[in-house]
């Protein structure tokens, strides 16, 4: 069974997928305590959905209501795991999960203060699960150059009172190209910047692009594993998967606001071949796989 709560990005991309999904609950971003009244009303969900049999499993990236319910109900439950930075779900989630897959890029203070059960390391990130084998499924003509610019989610707990420098940059950046602005929330357009009306498949976009910029999350590690050259602002302390990919050779830049329009000039219109170095990674779902055979059903 898939699950997903309604919020602006979740549904669309769900039925991209083109897989059957239950929708159960819904994100409400607008203060504290809507965000806690509508997690209780989705663990709720949850409970009544399985009255009449409890899953076998639950495999997540570690939601408070799926681990929250799973471990209520007894369900042996498996989550990945690649944000340190957000400090208030994972104090609530890790310490109730029992098979975590987290990257090596994590430093194990990050992961094993939460009491977890087992921990299972991987050479490698989440995103490799999606992207190793991709092949664009829609083809976006914005014009060329592109550049793709990403919104802070300015909402998320873990971005409180975090200055978003995104629209700023994206307004100096349009006299270089093209600048497709990706917000969040449904904000309105932005003159002289290309703002998408309906949703659009990150993965795919961002492989025809020519320079990607964001905050640091997955849309920068869809594209660096593609060859993109991507900028990341650094609007949290260190994004420990970032680094990685760094590391290993992947396009993927962490660059002070300040320099950021010096970098976007050097890189613009770069390719890397990473086709090697992709493959060279190891993809979290044979580990997911690995546990459910080995840990779980042996």
């Amino acid at each position: 069974m898939l699950t997903t709560r309604k919020h602006p990005d979740t549904l669309a991309l769900a039925n991209l997928l083109g897989e059957p999904f239950v929708i159960v609950g819904k994100y409400d971003p607008t203060s504290l305590l809507s965000r806690l009244k509508e997690s209780t009303k989705r663990q709720l969900l949850f409970c009544s959905m399985f009255e009449e049999g409890v899953p076998d499993l639950a495999i997540s990236h570690h939601p408070i209501e799926i681990c929250r319910v799973a471990f209520g109900l007894g369900i042996p439950s498996i989550a990945t795991h690649d944000t340190p930075h957000a400090e208030a779900a994972n104090r609530l989630t890790l310490p109730l999960v029992d098979f975590l897959v987290v990257s090596k890029a994590l430093p194990k203070y990050c992961v094993e203060g939460y009491g977890n059960k087992k921990i299972f390391w991987f050479d490698g990130v989440d995103e490799v699960a999606w992207i190793r084998d991709f092949r664009p499924s829609v083809k976006y003509d914005y014009g060329k150059p592109l550049i793709i610019i990403r919104e802070l989610e300015t909402k998320a707990a873990y971005a409180q009172g975090r200055e978003d420098l995104t629209i700023t940059l994206a307004k100096k950046l349009a006299s270089m190209g093209n600048v497709l602005f990706l917000p969040r929330y449904g904000k309105p357009p932005e003159k002289g910047l290309i703002v998408p009306k309906e949703f659009v498949d990150s993965a795919s976009m961002v492989s025809q692009a020519d320079l990607v910029i964001s905050a640091g999350g997955t849309l920068a590690r869809e594209s660096s594993l593609q060859g993109i050259p991507t900028i990341v602002i650094p609007s949290f302390h260190r994004i420990h998967v970032n680094d990685y990919l760094f590391k290993k050779g992947f396009p993927i830049f962490t660059i002070g606001p300040d320099k950021i329009l010096d970098y976007a000039k050097r890189l613009l219109g770069k390719k890397w071949d990473v086709e090697n170095l992709l493959k060279s990674l190891e993809n979290p779902l044979d580990v997911i796989e690995r546990v459910i055979t080995e840990e779980i059903r042996r």
